[in-house]
């Protein structure tokens, strides 16, 4: 919030030094107490040589139809010539000069240029006279838009020529841009700034004061309201006020306005975002005379129901959820984030209605966040307003309406709900604050620091029982009391200790460990590491999932239409990197991701089931072809991304790992892939993804894994050791056998190592043969197995009877013929 340290000044009884330097020391202080400031300026910057002139005279140029011949009055002996394009220029008026010399701000790049005279035309021009954009005003802030011409003050000012038109506009206050944290909602106001402030110079604050004349008519003889659900707002008021005059708002308020970044609308307009400013509590003006009925509602929007904001645009209202302020008939606004434009105040409005609320806080976040509006008033209400504050300032706005805009206050506020606010008092030893902060203060010393921040207490003697005030939502609890002691006697001034007792030295968990060397081994296996997004689309979210047929887990406000739905696999996150690389000239590609997947409980309203998987993909030439060494290129085949799951789950330490070939994955190749299990426990799969999703994105073949990594580590041994390499000779036995085309390689594999012994350390399939000289429906597969023992020579007959036993096994269980 941009707090003007002048207008601060009102209620601190004028206690900050305004000078630079000390501004400067004040913001340090604040950001070592209090909240981070973002930047400490004003709006005149390093700007000079800006005066109030009258305009004396406004002659045509002799060689222009644009442009003037003005003669201005700036309280010298002569008067200064000065020619103008303004197209509201006039005799009279009192304008902003820019003299020969000054500085002005170039709006554009930031930097200072110095004012020279020119020739415009053939006519002498000694200066320039500006609209508030070309001083620095950003355009959200001017009062009018650049293209009505220069700024004009309202002759009711009592101003003189000469007279610093900088200090007059407001723009050498000091602003202090503070940075705050969501907690701290009191600092959205200038009272709660002012209450911060005043605890850290131990200054008292004076609150505002102001008459309120109420004429006869009664205020309840022109409108009612009406709340239809007690949720929604915890007070709800209106006032009314007859025969306004809408106008431009008196000088001093719009430069409060334009200090704290707001653009001054029109008198009414600006009182209500004064009182926002001052009090942090949103109001809002109605026209009455467009209220369809005299009834106001505080209820839920209802089925395609519509309304027209302030800012032009139609929002869809969605049934039961946004609060909304209406007639019998439409929606008047939506509650706690902005009005509509069905009765907007305008420059005919006669009568209003000006509205002061606590809506319910949640209501109004999804609102604002359902319809991407977050305004000044949804900041407010979000985190919390002060409950005392808000008919006070109802009733003050409708006092300022009198005062300038000419108003008669109708008699007595219009009331739908005023819930009482429970005070919450909390008692605090001495004892408790030393044993936390370390210090060694006394009851005494701490109610001092309650007394700085204007808290009500009382002292028993053995405790302090604190009230605390309803400007502070962010306070609940004893600890809360405890850090607003802590911030004002000095974090700085807090007793340094070492730590005792003693020390547990931080490791990696088995399951982080896992986790690491997960990424250690694709990476020494040529993968590279990506990550995609956890959000994706429905379709790609549940592209290669085990079951599709399950749930997603969609979000209520995504951030765009393509990251609506968290994932259940990475593999699809991984095509899409494919397809980002190809569509760059990269072919050759070998990638892995490890991340969570998020599967969705039955119960929608539960948090979803987060799994850690690793998936990689494979495409392109896995060999390049080279002159040196006379090799042609070859492609990614299914045993290479095999041989690189085979060799991360050896390294890993999962044992009995088998692949069953598998048709049941719809977006992979049913002929060239498998399930993995080790044993009996299903860890993933691998295989070619489908030829008919990669050909639609372009795309060479591409194979890929993704394997749940938890199941990977569960089955994994807790240490991998290392076996030594035996000095001792291997000896191998060779076997051609006769199968069935129907039999795999991997069934093989496994009827062997469960029937050979412990000596058995290799398994090589080194021939297969198809085709003629064979029975219809049979193949021949040739295998070398390798003996190898690590204490001592190999005895051929140990050996010849282990071979034995296998080719006994696998013609008894696969049916095989040893040839």
């Amino acid at each position: 919030m941009k707090t003007s340290l002048k207008w601060l000044n009102e209620y601190l009884n004028n206690s900050i030094d305004l000078n630079a330097d000390a501004v400067a020391d004040l913001a340090e202080r604040v950001e070592r107490t209090s909240v981070e400031i973002s930047e400490t300026t004003t709006l005149a910057r390093q700007q000079d040589g800006l005066v109030v002139a009258r305009v004396v005279s406004v002659l045509p140029h002799p060689d222009s139809d644009h442009m003037v011949i003005t003669q201005v009055d700036i309280g010298e002996s002569t008067l200064t010539k000065v020619v103008t394009g303004a197209p509201n220029v006039a005799e009279g008026q009192l304008v902003v000069l820019a003299k020969v010399g000054a500085h002005i701000i170039n709006h554009e790049t930031g930097e200072l240029n110095v004012l020279k005279p020119v020739k415009l035309r053939g006519e002498d021009s000694n200066g320039m006279l500006v609209a508030l954009q070309e001083i620095g005003f950003d355009s959200k802030i001017a009062p009018k838009d650049f293209e009505t011409g220069i700024y004009v003050f309202n002759n009711s000012e009592h101003l003189n020529p000469g007279d610093d038109a900088l200090s007059i506009l407001g723009m050498t206050e000091p602003v202090l841009d503070t940075d705050l944290t969501p907690n701290r909602a009191d600092m959205l106001s200038m009272i709660g700034t002012a209450y911060e402030f005043g605890a850290m110079l131990k200054q008292s604050v004076t609150i505002p004061d102001f008459d309120l004349v109420e004429y006869e008519t009664p205020a309840s003889d022109q409108v009612s309201v009406m709340i239809r659900d007690d949720s929604l707002a915890s007070k709800y008021a209106v006032r009314v006020v007859n025969h306004v005059k809408i106008g431009d708002s008196p000088l001093w308020l719009q430069k409060r306005l334009w200090n704290a970044g707001m653009r001054p609308i029109n008198n009414i307009v600006d009182i209500t975002n004064y009182m926002m400013l001052m009090y942090g509590q949103p109001l809002h003006a109605f026209d009455l005379d467009k209220l369809n009925g005299q009834k106001l509602y505080i209820r839920r929007a209802e089925k395609n129901e519509e309304l027209v904001t302030l800012d032009g645009q139609k929002r869809d209202l969605r049934s039961g959820e946004d609060i909304v302020i209406a007639t019998d008939e439409e929606a008047l606004m939506l509650a706690g984030v902005m009005g509509g434009l069905n009765s907007e105040v305008d420059e005919n409005t006669e009568n209003i209605v000006l509205e002061g609320a606590i809506f319910n806080p949640s209501l109004v976040r999804a609102t604002a966040r359902r319809h991407n509006l977050h305004s000044e008033a949804s900041a407010r209400f979000e985190r919390g307003v002060n409950w005392d504050a808000t008919f006070t300032a109802l009733d003050h706005a409708a006092s300022l309406v009198d005062d300038l805009a000419g108003g008669q206050v109708a008699r007595g506020r219009v009331t739908a709900v005023d819930t009482k606010r429970d005070n919450i008092v909390l008692s605090l030893t001495a004892k408790r604050v030393n044993q936390i902060l370390g210090t060694q203060l006394t009851l005494e010393n701490i109610a001092l620091f309650f007394k700085q921040l204007a808290f009500d207490y009382t002292n028993d003697g053995a405790s302090l029982h604190v009230t605390l005030p309803a400007r502070r939502a962010d306070m609940s609890i004893e600890a809360d009391l405890i850090e607003e002691i802590a911030r004002l006697y000095g974090y700085d001034n807090l007793p340094v200790t070492l730590p005792y007792g003693p020390t547990t030295p931080g490791k990696l968990t088995l399951q982080q460990r896992q986790i690491r060397a997960s990424r250690h081994i694709m990476e020494s296996l040529g993968l590279n590491q990506a990550i995609s997004y956890a959000l994706t689309t429905p379709l790609k979210a549940q592209q290669f999932a085990e079951d599709r047929t399950a749930k997603v887990v969609s979000l209520d406000y995504p951030m765009s239409s393509d990251r609506t739905t968290a994932r259940q696999n990475l593999l699809a996150g991984l095509l899409e990197d494919v397809a980002y690389n190809i569509n760059h000239s990269v072919h050759d590609i070998a990638l892995y991701e490890q991340g969570r997947v998020f599967i969705a409980k039955d119960n929608s309203d539960e948090l979803p089931i987060e799994i850690e998987h690793i998936a990689g993909v494979l495409t392109g030439n896995y060999e390049t072809s080279s002159w040196q060494h006379l090799k042609k290129a070859r492609a990614v085949d299914f045993y290479d991304i095999k041989g690189i799951v085979s060799a991360y789950l050896d390294q890993i330490g999962v044992e009995n790992v088998r692949y069953v070939a598998t048709d049941r994955h719809s977006n992979m190749h049913p002929g060239q892939t498998a399930d993995i299990y080790a044993a009996d426990v299903y860890l993933g799969f691998v295989g070619q993804i489908h030829p008919l999703l990669t050909k639609s994105q372009k795309m060479a073949a591409v194979f890929g894994f993704e394997l749940n990594l938890f199941a990977v580590m569960a089955a994994a041994k807790s240490d991998v050791q290392y076996n030594k390499i035996s000095r001792f000779p291997q000896m191998s036995r060779d076997a051609a056998l006769l199968v069935d085309e129907s039999v795999q390689h991997a069934v093989i594999e496994t009827v062997i190592r469960g029937a050979a012994g412990s000596k058995l350390v290799d398994i090589t399939l080194f021939d297969v043969y198809t085709g003629d000289n064979l029975p219809h429906g049979k193949r021949s597969l040739a295998y070398s197995l390798t003996y190898q023992d690590n204490d001592e020579t190999l005895v051929e007959a140990e050996v010849n009877s282990d071979f034995e036993r296998v080719t006994d096994a696998l013609v008894k269980q696969l049916n095989v013929e040893v040839r």
